[in-house]
């Protein structure tokens, strides 16, 4: 008698595992699905290289400068 519920729950087992396992691989695959239609229909907009070169300079300053004065705010209290 025993030898019997063992073994069913090992069925029961393997049933659950199985279907958790499916549903993981379903997922993936749609997933993937759902991120190649993104990237086909939505593309991310490319910037211009020589207008893109020049800018991120000139912010790259204007960063620099402001996290300068923020952290010399920050030591005088």
């Amino acid at each position: 008698m025993e030898t019997n519920l063992i073994m069913e729950g090992f069925k029961f087992m393997f049933l659950g595992m199985g279907t958790v396992f499916l549903f993981l691989i379903i997922m993936i695959f749609v997933v993937n699905m759902m991120s190649y239609i993104i990237h086909r229909f939505f593309p991310e907009p490319q910037l211009n290289e020589d207008l893109s070169a020049g800018t991120a300079g000139r912010d790259n300053k204007k960063v620099v400068a402001a996290i300068t004065a923020a952290i010399k705010h920050h030591r005088q209290g």
